[in-house]
């Protein structure tokens, strides 16, 4: 491990270590979040790891709380990873409007880099977890860096889609829990991509799991996408179109296993109820 990264608590779960950690990033220029999951496995040798990248408000400590996910993991030997939603501290906290509102700035970083001030100077979360945040924990932790799998939920769904789709081969199995699909064409979307990267909507694209899809050649990931969404979401509707995604999926020959689920919400209930069958589809294609 660096010298950069502190180990912030630690906690033993299922026969494995749930680690939180801070770190100086290079890429944000302030200390970042971040919480790992090895499983006992890892005791052993090089794990294959799952990136999970979590939904508006969220932070690093959310997702290994409230999904139930450790025992699993423990069981397939798969290691897990969070890191914080956005840049946060006096910095960024500075910013005018950065604390506005629960759904742009702090805790909602979308997982892109900003290309307008004041957002670029601290909001490059795209850059911070490919470049800096994957690197640190696959050379200072028995992680395998080629059998990385990448999931999320909600503005985490968006970021696991796109970030798979925009750095080809970087990730080996990709799945989303009610995903924001089609950002250019919701508010969420439309709202973050208009503050961190203007007006111009052109360059928006970039950023849509829609319209990255169908921009794709072959299919990126021949073995399947598991996308799962409760149809009791509030957010369906306004915010979420995984029929749009479908739709680009088909016309790419992208295999994808939309499910759909009466009764089911937008929360961690919700994420409780299918995340095994996440960490399964992700194991059977690391482990392959």
């Amino acid at each position: 491990m660096t010298d950069s990264l502190k180990t912030l608590s630690e906690h033993r779960c299922f026969g494995g270590i749930q680690r939180f950690h801070e770190h100086a990033s290079r890429e944000i220029g302030l200390p970042m979040r971040f919480s790992v999951f090895l499983p006992p496995q890892a005791e052993r040798g090089p794990v294959p790891a799952l990136l999970y990248l979590a939904g508006l408000t969220c932070n690093e400590e959310t997702f290994m709380i409230k999904a139930g996910a450790q025992r699993l993991a423990a069981e397939l030997g798969l290691a897990l990873i969070t890191p914080d939603t956005s840049p946060r501290g006096a910095g960024p906290e500075g910013i005018e409007g950065a604390t506005a509102s629960w759904d742009f700035g702090i805790g909602a970083g979308f997982y892109l880099d900003a290309t307008v001030e004041p957002w670029d100077q601290f909001w490059r979360m795209e850059s911070w977890i490919v470049n800096e945040l994957l690197p640190l924990v696959t050379h200072g932790m028995p992680i395998d860096a080629r059998r990385i799998g990448i999931f999320g939920h909600s503005m985490g769904g968006h970021g696991a889609l796109t970030l798979a789709l925009r750095h080809p081969g970087r990730f080996r199995s990709l799945s989303a829990l009610a995903p924001i699909c089609a950002p250019t064409q919701c508010p969420w979307g439309q709202k973050a991509f208009r503050g961190y990267l203007g007006k111009d909507d052109e360059t928006w694209l970039a950023h849509d799991a829609c319209a990255l899809m169908q921009s794709q050649t072959a299919p990126p990931y021949p073995a399947g996408i598991l996308v799962d969404q409760g149809l009791a979401d509030k957010f369906l509707a306004e915010q979420l179109h995984p029929h749009l995604f479908e739709a680009a999926c088909r016309a790419a020959g992208q295999p994808l296993t939309l499910r759909r689920h009466e009764g089911y919400d937008h929360g961690y209930y919700f994420i409780q109820s299918f995340i095994g069958d996440h960490l399964a589809h992700h194991a059977k294609a690391l482990k392959a």
